[in-house]
């Protein structure tokens, strides 16, 4: 057993002696499913606190020579797959953490000499009888080991991407360090499955997006895998049912990631930690500041600022993902900061819609510290000011209501206020922190059209009345409660049962002013 080459299984045993350890094993079927194919390259980009490196290390665990994992693994998932001893402990593994080896040398090339070192060293070491054409030759030596003994190579590369977010600026030390992957990797018969895994999806560098051999599932479309990128909902029921913890605040504060076949995936170091701690805490600030967020969403793209404040508001927008250069730096528009605020985990992304949405209080937390700082006083007040509106509108206060929406539209002036959609964000900002309290939900479906805003107490409030909100653009309020009656939107909260309050609010383009009427309404 080595450092680097066959490096064994005592991390993946750490992880495995944790209080909570969520069987993820069965990834190992997919890799099994492309060794020694052409889709034998896999590159996957999550962000930080997603279980890149656990994923590494159980990878390592189980692909190991030289040790017995059996003990590890028989209780798992990965042990019912029919490929499971096809592949256990059969290849040598070189399991590499590049972001070790750029700490310990702080140079592309010294990096780059240090780990050829280490591992033609530990080939060497392993295979003395070998004959090397040249001991120092790191292609070379594993070619020559290939070549007489049959036993192919698996590539662990994990935080392979901290060269592009370390050395921002630094093309040339980036293109050696992609031509070193390349020339390690690329076309040759001795690897059987290279697994790289960081925050950024591969640097696209015209003739140097030359990683091309490498699949990419990314938070932007990580395919089969997207059940591995975080803990599921099953997962998370689960874990809520054996630690006593309520799974609706859980879900509101660490849900909200999405992809195709995988609707709810939350966040696994913040789940952890408050299973652990037993609290409904922020975690994402415990590793992180908010100053990393603030330098991309102040960033002076036209736009930016706009669609920052409607994502804060509950809105989705699309962007276009396919401009990003995947690097912390090449920016030409909002879309691309958008887009790295997806791989950073700050934003969540629907790929069918190519839609972009802060997926749970937990980031949008994040994000109001980010803009405070940042000087954004007028959202920063709209959003203080919410809780008042909330109040007022479940004492059905309508003049209080109107003076509050009146005073968020003041404060979110930035925005375009021309028509319904910029009535909603207004209103959907000004109701910020009814988050805490409801289900909120923009252009809820109903039998005979969307209702505007509905709002469903979460079953820890159920002292609270439901809200339905319809907005008139220049209209008549008194029309805005009468859509809501004539549409039966009340029909299609079948599953509420309790106090409702329907809420009309106008914008009139003539006087300048908003107006609000507020009806009670009981579902038995």
């Amino acid at each position: 057993m080595g450092i680097y080459l066959n490096p064994g299984n005592t991390l993946f045993q750490m992880t495995l002696n944790s209080k909570i350890y969520v069987d993820k094993t069965d990834l190992i079927s997919y890799a099994n499913s492309v060794i020694n194919t052409p889709q034998r390259f896999v590159c996957v980009s999550r962000p930080r606190r997603f279980g890149k490196s656990v994923t590494a290390q159980m990878l390592a665990a189980y692909y190991s020579r030289d040790i017995d994992s059996s003990m590890q693994f028989c209780r798992l998932s990965i042990a019912q797959d029919e490929s499971y001893h096809r592949h256990l402990n059969h290849y040598n593994v070189i399991f590499i953490n590049m972001q070790q080896f750029l700490s310990r040398t702080q140079n592309i090339k010294k990096m780059k000499t240090l780990i050829e070192g280490y591992l033609t060293k530990e080939l060497v070491q392993t295979y003395p009888d070998i004959d090397y054409f040249d001991h120092t030759d790191l292609t070379g030596c594993l070619m020559d080991v290939f070549s007489e003994t049959g036993i192919p190579f698996i590539f662990i590369i994990d935080e392979w991407d901290c060269i592009f977010r370390e050395y921002k600026a630094d093309i040339d030390a980036q293109k050696l360090y992609l031509d070193f992957i390349r020339s390690l990797l690329k076309d040759q018969p001795y690897v059987a499955f290279a697994y790289m895994t960081g925050i950024l999806p591969i640097k696209k560098y015209g003739s140097h997006s030359a990683l091309n051999m490498f699949d990419e599932f990314s938070m932007t479309n990580p395919g089969p895998l997207s059940s591995y990128v975080g803990f599921t909902e099953g997962e998370v029921m689960e874990l809520c049912t054996s630690y006593d913890m309520d799974y609706d605040e859980i879900k509101r504060l660490y849900d909200g990631y999405c992809f195709e076949g995988t609707p709810h995936v939350y966040n696994p170091r913040s789940v952890v930690s408050a299973m652990l701690t037993r609290s409904y805490d922020n975690f994402w600030n415990k590793t992180e500041t908010f100053e990393a967020l603030q330098d991309y969403i102040t960033l002076n793209f036209k736009g930016l600022r706009d669609i920052i404040t409607e994502l804060l508001a509950g809105a989705r927008k699309r962007i276009n993902t396919a401009t990003f250069s995947n690097d912390m730096t090449s920016f030409s528009s909002a879309d691309d900061v958008l887009t790295l605020l997806i791989h950073l985990g700050y934003l969540g992304y629907d790929f069918t819609k190519g839609e972009v949405f802060i997926p749970n209080s937990e980031i949008s937390s994040e994000f109001c510290n980010a803009i405070e700082s940042a000087g954004w006083d007028n959202i920063i007040d709209a959003i203080k000011k919410s809780d008042a509106l909330v109040s007022a509108a479940i004492q059905k206060d309508a003049s209080a209501l109107a003076d509050g929406i009146e005073a968020a539209h003041m404060e979110t002036s930035i925005l375009a206020y021309n028509d319904e959609n910029a009535l909603s964000c207004t209103i959907a900002l000004a109701f910020y922190s009814a988050r805490e309290y409801y289900l909120s939900f923009r252009e809820f479906p109903t039998g005979k059209g969307f209702a505007d805003l509905v709002y469903i107490p979460r079953r820890n409030h159920p002292d609270k009345p439901a809200l339905v909100v319809e907005l008139k653009w220049n209209k008549s309020v008194k029309g805005a409660i009468q859509q809501i009656k004539e549409r039966r939107y009340v029909e299609s909260l079948k599953d509420y049962h309790g106090n409702l309050l329907l809420i009309g609010v106008t914008y009139s383009l003539k006087t300048k002013k908003h107006q609000c009427v507020i009806e009670q309404y009981h579902i038995e």
